[in-house]
């Protein structure tokens, strides 16, 4: 008998069963239901994790920041704390409030400071690059936007504020 293995044929396809062959079909759309169920749930989470990155106020609301606290509060009307980073919104100037200089800096501080926390609590927000990362004092530098409008000319709109032009100028004089 001649064993030469290139006369050796396999079965023709049309012998499989009808069983098997509806077993395979029947295992393709397991995968593929399976796939959309993972795509759906991967989804999901990016959309949920993209929304908190947009959003965290809605997961930890912004306090004011105190010696203990340093996630998600404020420091004054430009520095906050988020997510363990520390924050200098870059397009403003607010009056000091560690220490204020004068009582006129001290309210308007105040007020500055109380007013970005309700800014920052009402909803999503987005942060851009400014022209450095960070400032001297490792704080990132950051224009903070919701709806494409900075924060920091709100706060300017409303006299908390002022464009930040480099340097140190008072809030005590008239």
């Amino acid at each position: 008998m001649n064993h030469d293995k290139s006369t050796h044929r396999a079965p023709p396809r049309w012998r499989r069963t009808s069983r098997s062959r509806g077993g395979r079909r029947f295992g393709e759309l397991r995968l593929l239901a399976l796939g959309a169920v993972l795509a759906g749930l991967g989804y999901a989470q990016l959309a949920g994790d993209n929304e908190a990155a947009a959003s965290p106020s809605a997961r930890n609301p912004f306090g004011l920041c105190d010696a203990g606290r340093s996630a998600n509060c404020v420091v004054d009307g430009d520095t906050f704390w988020l997510e363990g980073e520390k924050i200098r919104v870059a397009d403003i100037d607010t009056p000091e409030t560690h220490p204020p200089r004068c009582a006129r800096e001290a309210e308007l501080g105040e007020r500055a400071t109380r007013r970005m926390q309700g800014l920052l609590n009402e909803g999503p927000f987005e942060l851009a690059a400014a022209d450095r990362d960070q400032d001297r004092y490792g704080r990132k530098l950051r224009i903070v936007t919701r709806d494409g409008r900075s924060l920091g000319d709100v706060l300017v709109s409303e006299g908390l504020a002022r464009p930040y032009a480099g340097g140190r100028r008072s809030w005590c004089g008239t």
